[in-house]
């Protein structure tokens, strides 16, 4: 438990994110803006709130408010270096100032009050620097303790020292910054911050866990964390010297990625973490530059990394200011690079493992790729990160080892592992036009489409169609044809996996839980009732949801477990030899019999699926792609991905 909350002076920039891309890109902030992030308005200018527009609101209902509405994406890099020239105009006054957030910095009011003849004059004077520095309008609150002062400077208030409680008191549970506590307090009938306060601790504990134990706290005017913190051990900063002096943001992030990483370690041999840190550079001149960041959670690796590369590109950017002033920026590059953890507190709940500490042998893998990456250059470790798309080339992109694991396009989790077929063939009906010769085909993840099976082929449904097992109906064939029904399933915008059995289950069939429900009757006497499990439109509209496209049409699992980085030309033929060409209108001229690749031997196909179009970008003609895409299993064991493409035939990924 922390003592009595520390008098503090905190002064906040409304609509930062706003001002942030009016200043570094030039968005007129007296116009409707909206700042967006994952869709949602984050902030919002003080033009676009007459026109009704709020934070929360999804982009669409945005601008339908407001149609002149401007819309930026919410960048945390570009609000903390545009920042960086008012933090400076605030230490020009007040000695050791912190950056709680991009658009708000805190100090604590005790010296400000005494040498600026109180603390009314003190937020008086910071105003009024701001504003001639920077020509940035901002509001001060002081208040004991930071949460409070935060709040008293969205109402420009100076609360009376002791009397931070009741300033509390009669705000509501939304001030607390958590909506759904919110929410939930606001259905048990507690409306208030001094409603919350009122409760019993130990009750709140109990209920809420220790998210609502600290915001209980919060809501009594008891801060969790006050500014003035033990002081670190000296042996806990750490310093880069480099020879050559860094004058570009990319090598200074670079830089200061390892120096985190190496502040982080030494932290966590002493059980601690750090909250507030000091970033202190020295250029060739010797000039000495010096921020501390304050942060309301533990900084991780990956933090503190990110606050650093932050600052450094503040400095050695020179944001500009509204009126075209820069901030002194360095003469000369950084020779000397030190962190300094100005704030920890003791690292609970953490359990080390059996045989040696948590994560050792992660950490140490992270510390040799590294020091690859110092050696090679950052590009040359690379991992690849998940995401949406049709094919597997567009859901995997690689990205430097460190770096942000975001994927390019936005897709629904991975779906699990399918089974696989005792064949050892790949997911999907087996479809449009079978095996010739009693040849077998596996369909694992859906309806078995008993599809063309000549002369008694047999059509093995090992995981999908129930009561089938077996469609083998000698010389008969099933409903409209294998290749007809696999074209109407494609037509009806169905997804790999669902096949027609005669009667194929229409795109309407698809529910919210991705099963198709087949039960399509096949012609001749045979019935397929086909309550397999459909991998495509049905399980990505099922399990996308929140906005997240659902990529119909992408293949379902298993993934191939060979993406090739060019696809390689291909022919296929048929049992005559005759090259098999997919028209217009997606019919499959014969069936499958041999595939050469390049210039290789032919191989005998034995099982095949498909065609599944895929018709992606058809508005912009320059991006438009369309295209077929084929499984197949050839006579060794090796299952394929092929696409045509244009009329030529493509190896785009290899099966395990």
């Amino acid at each position: 438990m922390s003592g009595s909350p520390v008098r503090t002076l905190l002064l906040w920039c409304p609509d930062w994110p706003v001002l942030a891309a009016e200043i570094v890109d030039g968005v007129p902030a007296t116009s409707p803006v909206a700042v967006l992030h994952d869709n949602r308005v984050v902030a919002c200018s003080e033009q676009a709130r007459a026109e009704g527009i709020r934070r929360g609101l999804r982009k669409r209902e945005a601008q339908s408010r407001c149609p002149q509405l401007t819309v930026v994406e919410y960048d945390p890099g570009r609000d903390a270096r545009a920042f960086e020239p008012v933090v400076a105009a605030v230490e020009e006054l007040v000695a050791g100032v912190e950056v709680v957030r991009p658009g708000a910095c805190a100090v604590a009011a005790r010296g400000p009050s005494r040498y600026l003849g109180g603390e009314e004059a003190a937020a008086e004077r910071i105003i009024e620097h701001v504003a001639q520095s920077c020509l940035v309008e901002s509001q001060v609150g002081i208040a004991d303790g930071v949460f409070a002062a935060g709040l008293a400077a969205r109402a420009g208030r100076v609360v009376p020292p002791g009397g931070t409680p009741a300033f509390l008191a009669g705000l509501p549970v939304e001030a607390l910054g958590r909506s759904a506590l919110a929410d939930l307090l606001r259905r048990l009938g507690v409306r208030t911050l001094g409603d919350f306060a009122a409760l019993p601790a130990g009750d709140v504990l109990a209920r809420f866990g220790f998210d609502g134990a600290l915001a209980h706290r919060l809501a009594a005017g008891r801060d969790h964390r006050p500014l003035a913190v033990r002081q670190p051990p000296t042996d806990l900063t750490v310093t880069a010297e480099h020879d050559e002096p860094i004058d570009r943001v990319d090598a200074a992030a670079f830089a200061a990625r390892a120096l985190a990483e190496r502040l982080h370690d030494r932290l966590a041999g002493y059980g601690l973490a750090c909250t507030r840190l000091g970033i202190e550079a020295v250029t060739a001149h010797g000039q000495e530059l010096h921020r501390v960041w304050r942060h309301d959670g533990l900084l991780t690796a990956a933090a503190i990394a990110d606050r650093v590369r932050w600052q450094l590109d503040g400095w050695l950017s020179g944001s500009n200011g509204r009126a075209g002033a820069r901030p002194a920026r360095p003469t000369a590059g950084i020779i000397r690079l030190r962190l300094v953890p100005d704030g920890v507190i003791a690292q609970a709940g953490l359990q080390v493992g059996l045989w040696g500490e948590t994560g050792e042998e992660r950490e140490r893998a992270h510390r040799a790729l590294s020091r690859v990456q110092g050696i090679l250059g950052p590009e040359a470790v690379v991992t690849a990160v998940l995401g949406g798309g049709r094919s597997p080339t567009d859901q995997v992109r690689l990205v430097p080892w460190g770096d942000e694991r975001l994927p390019d396009r936005p897709g629904p989790p991975p779906l699990p592992d399918e089974p696989i077929a005792t064949d050892g063939r790949f997911p999907g009906a087996a479809s449009a036009g079978g095996v010739a010769g009693g040849g077998r085909v596996a369909g694992v993840d859906g309806v078995t489409g008993a599809s063309g099976v000549a002369g008694g082929g047999r059509v093995a449904g090992d995981s999908g169609a129930a009561g089938v097992g077996r469609a083998a109906i000698a010389g008969s064939d099933t409903g409209a044809g294998g290749v007809a029904g696999a074209r109407r399933a494609a037509d009806a915008g169905q997804a790999p996996g669902v096949a027609g059995a005669g009667g194929v289950a229409g795109a309407g069939e698809v529910g919210g839980t991705g099963r198709a429900v087949g039960a399509g009757r096949a012609a001749g006497g045979g019935r397929a009732a086909g309550v397999g499990r459909a991998a495509g439109v049905g399980r990505a509209a099922g399990r996308g949801g929140g906005g997240v496209p659902p990529w119909p049409g992408r293949l379902p699992r298993p993934s191939p477990a060979v993406v090739l980085p060019s696809p390689l030309a291909a022919t296929v033929h048929d049992a005559a030899g005759e090259a098999v060409v997919i028209s217009a209108r997606l019919a499959v001229s014969a069936p499958l019999a041999r595939l050469v690749v390049g210039t290789g031997r032919p191989a005998e196909i034995v099982g095949w699926a498909g065609p599944w179009p895929v018709d992606e970008r058809w508005w912009a003609p320059a991006e438009a792609r369309r295209r077929a895409r084929f499984q197949v299993c050839l006579a060794d064991g090796t299952a394929l991905l092929l696409a045509v493409e244009a009329g030529q035939w493509l190896v785009e990924a290899i099966y395990d």
